[in-house]
């Protein structure tokens, strides 16, 4: 079985950081792709930042020059640096990964979710 495990999120001052971690777990052989999107209650889940196959990254314009996506590639796991957050930030952010199992099969996996919160 595999799974993303997600850690990191909790209640912040507007202006305040917090770094999200996404965990894979379970046979892995690699991670293919990762990205972070977030879900405000009564809204649509959204990209928030994506790292592709190739390196390159792609950020959400809300969140440019804020947020910084990285992996560890070791380590199967993959953060979100959150920097001069904003009321707006507030919602439940959800990893999501392609990996390559141990057995060779791709599998698309989703975060359970972690609720990030900025007070105002």
């Amino acid at each position: 079985q595999v799974r993303l495990v997600e850690s990191g999120g909790g209640l912040v001052r507007a202006g305040g950081s917090l770094r999200l971690s996404c965990a894979a777990s379970g046979s892995i052989s690699s991670i293919n792709t990762m990205g972070w999107y977030r879900q405000a209650p009564g809204k649509q889940r959204d990209m928030v930042a994506t790292f592709t196959s190739t390196g390159s990254t792609n950020y959400a314009d809300s969140v440019k020059g804020r947020f910084t996506i990285s992996r560890d590639d070791a380590k199967h796991t993959g953060y979100l640096q959150m920097n001069s957050l904003k009321p707006e930030d507030t919602a439940v952010y959800y990893c999501n990964a392609v990996v390559t199992t141990g057995w060779g099969a791709r599998r698309n996996l989703w975060g359970q979710g972690t609720q990030v919160t900025v007070s105002s």
